[in-house]
This record gives C-alpha cells, structure tokens and sequence, in this order.
C-alpha cells in the first residue's frame, strides 16, 4: 500500500485473500469493471433500483454485488486515497463538513422546524441553501416560482423557456440529481463522557457492535490525519460502510465517507462524516452522506449533551410501498435512532455491571450471571438484526409467482454457533405487514404468557411462564426473560427492548 505512506499509522483491514484476488496489478478486471460499465450499471457497491431483481414484487431480490466485488473495491479506493492530490481534498472536504456541522447544531429556526413525526426537528431546506449554498439568478427564480406557486420562466442565455432544455442545464449547474432529502437533529442527555462517546465513534470496532442495529458492514480503510495530543482531536479516517433497517424491503444504504474528529476551544467536540463519492468515479451514486455526525459537550460529572444530525440524500425508487412514508420522511434512519442506540448502549453497561438490578420476586441473579445473561440476549438479538436486515451479505429471494404471499423473502443462512452444538444451515423466511391496532397492544400481545402459546410454534401451545428476569433500564418492559415451556425441555430467552418507537420481541 505504497500510496498511504503519508499516514504512518495508517490501518487498512482489507485482506487480499478475503476475496480471492491478488496484488494490485492483478486487480485491473476489477477496475475495468468500474470504467466499462459507467452507462449500463449501477456501482458495484450500490443497490440497483433499476434492476427487475429488486423490484418490490420479484421473485427475488439481491441487494447489492457480491461481497468479494466490495471487498475488491473496498481496495481499490483504499489504494486512491493515498494520493497527495484525493488527500489534501478529502482534509478540505472534512474542515468544511465540520464547520457545518457546528452551524446546524447551534442554529435554530427557520432553519430548522418542527414536523408532525413526534416532533422531530428536520431542515427547511430553502433556508439550508441561502445559508450553505451558492445562489445565481436560476436559483433565485426557481425558489421565487416554488414560494409564490406561478409558472415562471427559467433564466437561460437566450431567455428561452424551453424546459426540454433549460431545465437539465439549470439543474446541471445545480448539482442537482434525482435523490431524495433526508434530514433530522435530536439532542438528549446520554450518561457517558464526551471521551468515551468519542472514542465510541472513532473506533470502527466499536462503532459497528454499539450500532449493530443500525450498521451492518463498515472497513476502516486508511486513516488520513493522526492524533495530536493522543487523543482522537484531528483524527481523519476513511471508512465505508452499511447502513440497514430490520426488514429486506428497504434497501441497505452503502458509501465511502471521511470521518473527522474536531475538539473546540471550549471543550465541545465534534464528530463528523461526509460522504466522498464525489472525489472518486462511480457510475451511479444512490446514497450520500452530506456532513452528519455529532456535537458532544460535558455536563458536569453526570454525563454529555449530544446533538446528532442527519442529512443525506438517496434514491428511494426501489423502496417497497409499505415502507415508503416512513422512510421518505428520514425517520426510519433518524438522528433520534442513533441517540437513542447510545442510550440503550449506557443502560445496557450500567445494567451488566451493576451489583444488583430488579428481579422477580425477589429473586437475585449474581452480578456475573446478570452479565452473562445480557451477553447472550445481544448476541441473540444482534444475530437476529443480521438475519433479517439487506445487507450486502443477505441474498433475498421472494417467493415463485403461482404464491399470493408477494412480500415473503427467504434466504439462506448460518445457524447461530453454539458451543458443543454442529454447526448447520438454516432457511429464513421474513415479511412485513401492517395491522391496525395500537403498537402497545400489539407489543403487550405478543410478550405476555398468557398469550404466547397462541402465535410461538416453539411453545407447542403449552403454557409459558416467566421464570426469572433482569431490567434494562428504568422501563419495566426493557427486560431479559429465563422463560420455561411447561412439560417440555424446551427453555427459552426472550429480549424485550425499546429504541425508540418501536418496540423489539427476539
């Protein structure tokens, strides 16, 4: 990796191996395949909406190129980043993605406003571009004829009105493409230092365990400015990544992206990430991260003030109709989302480690026990995200055409490994449907044992009682269950826990 010498302590977790290629000068098919293909396919990286495979109701679905074809390019843009040229642009992109991120944290409206989904704070995004954008008079024009809601001629070199022409070219200079806008902020107390929540972030280990219902693929891929004060102030690094819902139905979102750490004077610290495509050839770009991230400050000894936001753009044309308003709205993939991960990270720490926790009946589990109790309940669950989710790894199929379940995917997978036990494949089916009752009701249906035997298989509809529990949190509900089936071996695990809105059964 000659290119990243400049980075002395540069990390580049991509194994030739991993993917059966050789050095670089066996990797031109690879990068043939990025030139050759520019008018026909999509990246190799980046779900396909064009693709009948992907359609909402086909017979089989297939989220992205294979995993070999990521690690690949995963290389390939690992080798550029070295450039002297790619890195000086890839520091001023990130400056300048930072100093954003601290004018959206602290500005209010009309920036920002207010919107009917539990009150999540989103951009208006004709404020966004008078504040961060370049105007010129096409700009003006078109924001004058959305405000006032008249036809009014775009302003060209010939004063002509005709859209077939005007309209690409304006656009063009614009930058703009057919994605999507999604954005939101949050800001909550976490109960943890801005240290460690920083630390948390910047070590991509970390980042994707904490976040592993959120991010479901990321590489570290070079890291471009070192610690000054060994710390991780002025940190830039490389990474790419996934990023997923719990369902095949929506799309994984997959991009390169630089993620720089800034500590302020005041001892405020900032972690941001903007996403690269931009400096590097892609034939098709349907996922962006415009700068995103974090502003952390210290509230005394109790903990962090976070404010978190989100702002990306993507191209939600393949996305299943169910799933549509949610998604469209930014709040499926919300700031409100990662904060309220972190926080279930903190209970789930002070839980674990705490000498006692809440029990049944006065029944008391050892700190030990507690913690490995909670250790397998993650892991249990932290397996079932990566089942269900579209990642890259997953290739879903629907159903063959002669079945009415069009919305049923399956796919193949590894039974979860367990010490002692063979291990084996396994055929995982999932879908998605909308039932109207009240999500409390539906949640208090499916969790209580006097109900349970009448929708879990594996209760064989006998009785299933709760016999010990351990509390996640001040919630009640945020609990590890030891649940025995009456007149049968079977014993069984169940993880409760809450997000944010939804609630989680596992």
């Amino acid at each position: 990796m000659v290119g990243l010498q400049e980075a002395p302590r540069c990390e580049i977790e991509v194994n030739y191996n991993q993917f059966g290629a050789n050095p670089p000068p066996e990797m031109n098919p690879v990068e043939d395949y990025f030139v050759q293909n520019n008018e026909n396919s999509g990246s190799p990286l980046l779900y396909n909406p064009s693709s009948p495979q992907n359609s909402p109701g086909s017979e089989s679905s297939t989220n992205a190129k294979p995993d070999h074809m990521n690690r690949a390019s995963d290389l390939l843009m690992a080798v550029s980043i070295g450039a002297g040229l790619n890195k000086n642009k890839i520091i001023e992109q990130a400056v300048e993605a930072m100093e954003e991120l601290f004018k959206l944290a602290i500005m209010g409206e009309p920036l920002w406003q207010h919107n009917g989904n539990g009150g999540m704070e989103t951009l208006n995004g004709f404020q966004y571009l008078r504040e961060f954008g370049s105007f010129d008079a096409t700009m003006e024009q078109i924001m004058r004829m959305v405000e006032v809601g008249e036809p009014q001629c775009f302003i060209s070199s010939d004063c002509n009105c005709n859209f077939d022409q005007d309209v690409p070219s304006s656009f063009s200079k614009l930058n703009f493409e057919p994605l999507n806008i999604e954005t939101s902020r949050e800001t909550a107390f976490v109960e943890m230092n801005p240290m460690n929540i920083v630390q948390l972030l910047m070590d991509t280990k970390q980042w994707a365990t904490t976040f592993y219902s959120i991010v479901s693929r990321t590489t570290l891929l070079g890291v471009i400015l070192e610690n000054v004060d060994g710390s991780y102030n002025g940190v830039l690094q490389v990474m790419s990544a996934e990023f997923h819902q719990r369902t095949p139905l929506i799309p994984a979102r997959q991009c390169y992206f630089a993620r720089y750490c800034k500590k302020h004077t005041n001892g405020t610290w900032g972690v941001v990430d903007v996403s690269l495509e931009n400096l590097f050839p892609y034939p098709q770009v349907q996922f962006r991260r415009r700068p995103s991230g974090c502003v952390i400050q210290e509230v005394g000894n109790r903990g962090s003030k976070v404010t978190w936001i989100e702002h990306v753009e993507v191209d939600n044309r393949s996305l299943h109709p169910l799933f549509r308003p949610i998604v469209s709205s930014g709040f499926a993939f919300s700031a409100k989302r990662w904060i309220a991960t972190i926080n279930r990270h903190c209970q789930w720490l002070t839980t674990s480690t705490a000498r006692t926790a809440p029990t049944t009946d006065g029944v008391l589990i050892p700190q030990e026990g507690r913690e490995s109790l909670l250790k397998l309940a993650e892991k249990m669950t932290k397996n079932f995200f990566n089942n269900i989710n579209s990642c890259s790894e997953n290739v879903w199929s629907g159903l063959p055409q002669n079945f009415a379940a069009q919305d049923v995917r399956l796919r193949y997978g590894n039974i979860l490994k367990v010490p002692g036990k063979p291990s084996g494949n396994i055929v995982i089916f999932t879908t998605s449907i909308q039932i109207p009752v009240p999500m409390e009701v539906l949640f208090d249906f499916l969790r209580h044992e006097r109900t349970r035997n009448r929708w879990d298989l594996l209760s064989n509809q006998r009785h299933v009682r709760e016999l010990v529990y351990v509390s996640n949190g001040e919630n009640p509900k945020n609990r590890v269950s030891i649940m025995p089936v009456n007149g049968s071996a079977l014993c069984l695990i169940r993880h409760l826990g809450k997000e944010m809105e939804p609630w989680e059964v596992s």
